[in-house]
């Protein structure tokens, strides 16, 4: 057997998922959260020491603004928000974007697409675009 997938038993037992508050994506419980899963917010150290700063705050209100100003049924590219924080140096705030992106589908306040089709935002790879539900 793998050695990850000891515990894979216990996991698919307990069947408990949670969203990072860092990058949005889901993570299962794990055997070393046993005692304390009800405290656990992000999905490793990296994201617990990147936490979620006032930038993504004004991506998450970027992309929100930029939605709205499109009207329904239409969609965004995560470029787009990071060119009206930093016209600049837009190409280091992408990642930010889409874990911006990636927090507000958790809440439910957006969709990611790829081709169309709304896709996972855990698993998305590649270009994506961003729509409200």
């Amino acid at each position: 057997r793998r050695p990850h997938a000891r515990w894979q038993h216990l996991r698919l037992m307990r069947g408990e998922t949670k969203v990072c508050a860092a990058c949005g994506r889901s993570f299962d419980w794990r055997k070393k959260w046993e005692r304390c899963w009800d405290e656990v917010r992000y999905c490793s150290d990296a994201c617990r020491r990147r936490k979620v700063s006032g930038q993504n705050e004004a991506l998450e209100q970027a992309i929100a603004a930029l939605l709205d100003a499109r009207g329904p049924g239409k969609t965004i590219c995560p470029s787009e928000a990071a060119r009206a924080l930093d016209p600049e140096d837009w190409r280091s705030l992408m990642e930010p974007a889409r874990r911006a992106a990636r927090r507000m589908v958790a809440r439910g306040e957006l969709e990611i697409r790829q081709r169309g089709q709304v896709v996972d935002p855990t698993t998305a790879k590649g270009p994506i675009r961003l729509a409200r539900p």
